[in-house]
């Protein structure tokens, strides 16, 4: 798919297929998290993947926004594996997972898999459910599967503001 229609046609999928992603695609997906760029390339991300029946009960007491979707990523990083930025008041790892799960939904719209970021959970209560080490923080989920019969993006997916009103040029 021509990037500049994976970026525009990608949107946020509030329901999905009872279907599971195939794992080439899931591999290709995944892999587009591994090659994402982070400071000083620390790769500090650890994605988990549910999709297990067992999993997916878990994540569904945790946050209502799974949408029926057959594959859920957790998107974590490890804090003792983070570059700090001149001043001290921020580190890598927030933005590091960020790039690395935005890399993963672009895959996913790549391969034709809808996915939705999903931040509506408390990080700790997830990391807590999962039995995840200490040292990692969530980010996010990503719901991955494939739209039920009729999905699309909502009404107000097309609209966006100017350049004009969202970049200064200095």
């Amino acid at each position: 798919m021509e990037f500049t229609d994976v970026i525009r046609n990608r949107y946020a999928c509030k329901r999905y297929a009872d279907r599971q992603i195939e794992e080439e695609k899931l591999e290709a997906i995944l892999e587009a998290g591994r090659v994402a760029p982070t400071a000083k390339n620390l790769q500090e991300q650890h994605i988990y993947v549910l999709q297990s029946e067992e999993a997916l009960a878990k994540f569904d007491t945790l946050t209502p926004c799974r949408y029926g979707a057959p594959t859920v990523l957790l998107v974590a990083f490890d804090t003792n594996n983070t570059y700090s930025y001149p001043g001290g008041k921020r580190d890598s790892g927030i933005e590091d997972a960020s790039i690395v799960a935005t890399h993963m939904i672009l895959a996913a719209a790549n391969e034709g898999v809808d996915s939705c970021w999903v931040n509506r959970l408390d990080p700790d209560e997830v990391a807590k459910a999962f039995s995840l080490p200490e040292n990692e923080e969530v980010l996010c989920a990503i719901d991955l599967g494939y739209a039920a019969e009729g999905v699309g993006p909502l009404a107000n997916h097309g609209s966006r503001k100017s350049l004009a009103e969202t970049v200064t040029r200095l």
